[in-house]
């Protein structure tokens, strides 16, 4: 099992095998990152369109009880609101009703899943995803196709956006401890 989930790991590419030298984290190579961003845009956009233009927005009923709540309300716990950030997101997208690019969306997510939940490190991007997700759902249940997919895109790029510069504010500090105090 633990030679299975080191290789899983290095098939999701955060960690590298040396033969004779063994496991080692990968460095984290922020284009893959990007073009995985990118990809969930199309495929979550694509979905979004197909699920306006379907008779049925029941799927958006429990997203509706979860996301359009008063601020009181809202949960404010990091892991318990990046758990129901990407059960919106695989929400949406199976709500799209092609199997294909729900599998294919599930494999994107398995692979940014660590970097995707550092966006919840961060009091204001918890609140930002509340408003952010309520904004999506009001425009998909008018059936705003246009305003629902530019939504979907911003808070997916604004998601990109803020992981990025907070793994890098990360590396930036773990650096400066490893170097020790400036010297006098």
């Amino acid at each position: 099992p633990l030679r299975q989930a080191l290789q899983r790991l290095a098939g999701q590419g955060l960690l590298q095998v040396y033969p004779k030298m063994g496991w080692f984290v990968a460095p984290i190579d922020f284009d893959k990152m990007d073009e995985l961003y990118d990809l969930r845009i199309l495929l979550e956009t694509n979905a979004v369109g197909k699920l306006v233009d379907s008779p049925d927005l029941a799927p958006l009923d429990a997203l509706e009880a979860l996301w359009l709540l008063p601020v009181e309300r809202r949960l404010t716990e990091a892991s318990a609101v990046g758990q129901l950030d990407e059960a919106f997101h695989t929400c949406l997208v199976a709500a799209g009703g092609n199997r294909e690019i729900a599998r294919v969306h599930q494999e994107i997510t398995d692979r940014i899943r660590l970097i995707r939940r550092l966006d919840f490190t961060k009091t204001n991007r918890v609140e930002a995803t509340y408003d952010e997700h309520g904004r999506i759902l009001r425009a998909l249940l008018a059936r705003r196709k246009d305003e629902a997919q530019r939504l979907l895109r911003a808070h997916i790029e604004q998601s990109k956006l803020e992981v990025r510069k907070i793994t890098l504010d990360a590396l930036f500090k773990a650096k400066q401890q490893r170097a020790g105090p400036p010297a006098e």
